[in-house]
C-alpha cells in the first residue's frame, strides 16, 4: 500500500484543525515537531492551537495556495475572522479582520515534523 500524496495529508491536517479535533492531531503532527526552529513537541503545538482557538473563536483555516514536493509542503492560508480582545498586539475586540499566513512544512513518515510560519500581522493593524 502506498502512502497518500503530501497534498492529501496536508488537507487532512487542515480538516482536523477546522473540525477542532485536536485529539487526533498526533495523526498529522510528529511528537517531536519543531515550530519556527524551536522544538515544541506535539503537546506544545497543541497548546499553541488551543490558544489560537480561544483568542479567535471563529478561526477557520482556508487554503489559498498549496504546493507539495516531498518532503515539503508550502501553503498560503487565509483567515477571515473576529478575534476577541487583542490579536498580534492590536486591540481587535471582536471586529472582523482578514489576514494571511505563509507556512512551510517538512514531512517525514507521513507526519509534519517542521513548521515555519510567517503571518501578515501588519494586515490586521491596517484594518483597524
Amino acid at each position: 500500500m502506498t502512502a497518500p500524496p503530501l497534498a492529501d495529508l496536508y488537507r487532512g491536517y487542515i480538516d482536523c484543525l477546522n473540525r477542532r479535533d485536536l485529539g487526533t492531531l498526533g495523526r498529522h503532527v510528529a511528537g517531536d515537531v519543531h515550530y519556527n526552529g524551536e522544538p515544541v513537541g506535539l503537546a506544545g503545538y497543541r497548546a499553541m492551537l488551543e490558544e489560537d482557538f480561544r483568542a479567535i473563536p471563529d478561526l477557520r483555516f482556508e487554503i489559498a495556495l498549496l504546493v507539495a514536493e516531498a518532503p515539503h509542503v508550502a501553503a498560503r492560508l487565509r483567515f477571515d475572522c473576529t478575534p476577541a480582545g487583542t490579536l498580534f498586539g492590536y486591540p481587535v475586540d471582536g471586529r472582523r479582520v482578514r489576514f494571511g499566513e505563509n507556512v512551510f512544512y517538512r514531512f517525514g513518515d507521513g507526519l509534519i515534523r517542521e513548521v515555519h510560519s510567517v503571518i501578515d500581522r501588519m494586515a490586521v493593524g491596517a484594518q483597524l
